[in-house]
């Protein structure tokens, strides 16, 4: 076994991040690896997520948040860039493993263990895991990937890597990406909320132009008669592109002021809770669609657009309290 940090599947312990107690325990794929993958490095993963403060409705979904890889660098030291695959990939995972660096990799839920009530051994579905371990002798592969840490092995070992067997030889190679840890210095401690803070500051300079919860609503009852009508599996997919990646991505906003104000919490208050009320939007959203009858969302919308609103002005004067304490 070649590892990477040395970790057991049996021993390991999830990130709070993706406690099952939380609203939304699973984000996205990308962002989930990335919370694991920095909790196991002993990495608050909350002080990354700055970037999900300021999502906004592409039109037809929210946005799939992903952590700039700038913000990577510049807190942890961490590089992340795109891998040419010129020999057979598993080659490339046990090169860059030895050199203290990992690989995430998009992999086929169907031969993911973890994913066991929903796309195991069901569905093709493209997943991104990061690469903690591997033993080719043995056909073993340890991963980050949704709410943890895995191990698979065996028949689901060569259906990752196209092992052993006759694949279609039209599909393209998958997406990879090399991790390395060495491209600067890690942040702690003041060094770290200074430019935490300041990478907040440079997300609100971006943020929507307009309220985007009103955009969505509007979207919402345009597409509402068409999604009641459509197949589970069309319901489940507008879900999961719209209010659970929105109710997720504020979820985890509010992970991030909540520890970007530690130890004076009082500053986070007014932000930490617009956003958790955005969760909690979501979640009702969640229901109400779920449910597959006519309803009205337009009080409910209304009131997510107060609530960002308030998000976004209190997280401007937490911007400001900051640059005045860094004065």
């Amino acid at each position: 076994m070649v590892s990477l940090l040395g970790l057991d599947p049996a021993a390991y312990t999830p990130s709070a991040l993706h406690s099952p107690d939380r609203t939304f325990p699973e984000t996205n794929c990308y962002v989930d690896l990335w919370i694991e993958l920095l909790h196991a490095a002993s990495i608050d993963p909350a002080s990354a997520m700055a970037f999900a403060c300021t999502v906004d409705f592409e039109g037809d979904q929210w946005t799939f948040f992903k952590p700039p890889p700038e913000d990577l660098v510049r807190l942890y030291g961490i590089d992340v860039h795109e891998m040419q695959l010129y020999r057979p990939m598993v080659d490339h995972i046990i090169e860059q493993l030895k050199a203290g660096r990992t690989m995430i990799i998009e992999a086929d839920s169907f031969y993911m263990p973890d994913r066991a009530a929903t796309s195991y051994r069901r569905e093709h579905v493209k997943s991104s895991i990061a690469i903690e371990a591997i033993d080719p002798a043995g056909e073993r592969l340890r991963y980050f990937h949704g709410l943890g840490y895995y191990e698979l092995s065996g028949e689901d070992y060569r259906g990752v890597f196209r092992l052993g067997r006759a694949f279609s030889d039209d599909v393209l190679p998958p997406y990879t990406e090399i991790v390395r840890f060495d491209a600067g210095p890690r942040l702690k401690g003041a060094d770290l909320r200074r430019a935490a803070y300041d990478m907040l500051g440079r997300q609100l300079a971006l943020r929507p132009k307009r309220n985007p919860w009103l955009a969505f609503g509007e979207r919402l009852s345009k597409d509402l008669p068409e999604l009641l009508a459509s197949p589970d599996t069309s319901y489940h997919a507008y879900a999961f592109a719209t209010v659970r990646q929105c109710g997720a991505a504020f979820e985890v906003a509010r992970s991030f002021v909540e520890w970007l104000a530690d130890p004076s919490p009082v500053h986070a208050g007014p932000a930490a809770e617009a956003l958790g009320r955005q969760v909690d939007g979501a979640k009702a959203l969640l229901f109400r669609l779920a449910r597959r009858r006519v309803f009205d969302p337009t009080a409910t919308i209304k009131q997510l657009a107060e609530d960002w609103d308030a998000a976004m002005d209190a997280l401007d004067r937490l911007s400001v309290i900051a640059r005045r304490g860094a004065a």
